[in-house]
């Protein structure tokens, strides 16, 4: 949690971006429930979560278009949505250590709320949004291409099998085998989605979206290899 400028200045090296307007920083790490219902839109990093999607998704088709030059349209859709789904955008914010700078209230904190994918997804995009407001598109753009490369240059390759890996890893050590229980179900009947989380005994529980319960297993046991430095994916 950013409570100085000694935070400031550490959570800048991380980024490898130094802000002219320290306050676009803060408040692209303000959680809705770190703030009253009349300035959330204000003061939350709603807003700049909305303009960092657009950006991410921008810079990455710029990025795999160069990069895959003989794809076709839906392929490039294909490896586009692999690298800007939320699931990634936790992968990235975990890798940066962004959830000890979010902002938020005492019960949020409580229930694992920096620890919540969703929650992480949506940080890491409002940065993007504050360093595009704050140093343009030429810094957002860097940022994107360094800190989500491994994930672009992984967006073209077969997808793994997270929870073969993670089952076989917990087995490997005579650990339990991993649960995935459906915590929340939304949306449409027509187009629902659903977030499953992964427990395993001895680990912090960790959850992920999906169009289907099989995909957000999938999603959730590779953002669980991640975090855990089990496979570099």
């Amino acid at each position: 949690m950013v409570n100085n400028m000694v935070d400031i200045l550490e959570l800048e090296n991380v980024l490898q971006y130094n802000f002219v307007d320290k306050a676009i920083l803060l408040r692209a790490l303000t959680h809705t429930s770190a703030v009253s219902p009349g300035k959330r839109v204000q003061q939350s990093y709603q807003r700049l979560e909305f303009l960092g999607d657009r950006v991410l998704g921008l810079v990455v088709a710029d990025l795999l278009f160069t990069r895959l030059p003989i794809a076709k349209e839906g392929e490039l859709a294909r490896a586009l949505n692999s690298v800007v789904r939320k699931e990634t955008c936790a992968a990235v914010a975990i890798n940066l250590g962004l959830g000890s700078y979010i902002q938020m209230d005492k019960s949020e904190a409580r229930t694992g709320g920096r620890e919540k994918s969703s929650v992480l997804a949506d940080a890491c995009e409002a940065i993007i949004g504050a360093i595009y407001m704050d140093g343009g598109f030429e810094n957002s753009y860097k940022f994107v291409k360094t800190k989500f490369a491994k994930h672009i240059n992984a967006a073209d390759k077969p997808q793994i099998d997270a929870k073969t890996i993670l089952q076989e890893w917990a087995q490997g050590r005579g650990l339990a085998t991993p649960q995935y229980l459906e915590v929340e179900r939304e949306g449409p009947a027509h187009s629902p989605v659903f977030t499953i989380a992964v427990i395993l005994p001895g680990f912090e529980k960790i959850s992920a979206k999906g169009p289907s319960k099989k995909a957000a297993e999938q999603s959730v046991a590779e953002l669980f290899l991640r975090r855990e430095g089990i496979v570099d994916i």
